[in-house]
């Protein structure tokens, strides 16, 4: 793996854990904000159940700007199932190289494209002439090409958690059109580049490991393999790269943040987990035959239902945790600063 820093310096996640003392909570009456983009100005975005995204300003001011083509949901409902099965439920968001939208909705089963002020339409809600499946999360690397997953074409998606199905893909979107790159994982949930976007990493969530591929100069993927344990003893959802080349993923349900080194080993970065409800769930898994009412009382009370993770900040050092079921952001200083997003990178 290349390492960004270099390996005489110390880890800078040895010996250290998220002060619960330091944790701030970022903004108020959010549904559903799984993904997090993190502007270099201080603005956040967040992906919002009600049909598009929330803008929270450095100065804590809110604006909803919502999809005028999609009818969403009730957005009242906070209950379990209306959080994992509902409704228009953007989930994955991501800049494009005008600063743009693009949203996995995993509600719609499609690839949508929403303005800053609201003008949203769909890019592709179907592949080779079938439907994408449950779409799950994007990506845009440094060329402007839109990467996204699909993390089951089961109806309803629920079923590949307890059957295990390896039906979960990555896509690619680029000047050529829609295709699929990669394809047998289970339960694909979100993707990563590296510094140098050789490595593409793929969360495999019901495999409870992240997976990698080396990426090809006409976006194809060889050479997958496991990237580090083969069970990360709990079902990750959303990572990302710090300077150094740590991985830090949130395992969902179990409430952890924990942190994948270069080296292999395995951190644990802050727990908020409900032992009792997690030991009912892991023996639902097991049997398959998990519901999302199961699902629910796995949440914590930092960021209930963890799910993404995002560096931000002037100096992209203070993080923010997404979550399914929470209303606010959980927030704290990393040690280490993170990557940028590709975007600002771009020309």
């Amino acid at each position: 793996m290349n390492i960004w820093t270099s390996q005489m310096q110390t880890n800078p996640l040895y010996d250290w854990q998220v002060n619960r003392d330091e944790i701030r909570m970022v903004g108020r009456d959010l549904l559903r904000p799984e993904c997090i983009l993190a502007e270099p100005d201080g603005i956040l975005w967040t992906a919002d159940a009600r049909g598009g995204v929330m803008r929270i300003a450095s100065d804590g001011t809110q604006t909803l700007v919502a999809q005028q083509t999609v009818n969403p949901s009730s957005p009242g409902s906070h209950d379990a199932r209306q959080l994992m099965m509902g409704g228009t439920l953007p989930n994955g968001i991501a800049f494009d190289r005008d600063g743009n939208f693009v949203i996995a909705n995993f509600g719609t089963d499609a690839i949508e494209l929403m303005t800053r002020d609201g003008a949203s339409r769909t890019l592709y809600d179907s592949i080779n002439g079938a439907p994408l499946g449950k779409t799950n999360f994007v990506l845009t690397d440094s060329k402007g090409r839109i990467w996204f997953t699909v993390t089951t074409r089961q109806v309803p998606w629920t079923r590949c958690i307890n059957e295990k199905t390896p039906d979960g893909y990555v896509g690619l979107i680029d000047d050529k059109g829609i295709r699929i790159v990669a394809d047998g994982f289970v339960g694909t949930n979100e993707i990563r580049l590296d510094a140098n976007e050789e490595w593409l990493y793929v969360v495999e969530t019901n495999a409870r490991r992240i997976s990698r591929l080396r990426v090809q100069d006409d976006g194809s993927l060889v050479d997958r393999e496991i990237y580090g344990p083969h069970d990360l003893g709990g079902f990750p959802d959303g990572f990302a790269f710090d300077a150094y080349g740590n991985l830090w993923i949130t395992l969902i349900l179990y409430e952890k943040l924990i942190a994948l080194t270069p080296e292999g080993e395995v951190l644990t970065l802050l727990d908020d987990g409900n032992p009792e409800a997690i030991s009912r769930y892991e023996e639902h898994y097991r049997a398959g035959t998990t519901t999302p009412e199961l699902m629910g009382a796995c949440r914590g009370m930092l960021a209930p239902m963890m799910a993404s993770i995002t560096f931000g900040g002037p100096d992209l050092r203070t993080v923010y945790l997404g979550s399914l079921a929470g209303t606010k952001l959980a927030s704290f200083r990393s040690p280490v600063a993170g990557l940028p997003l590709a975007h600002w990178n771009a020309a």
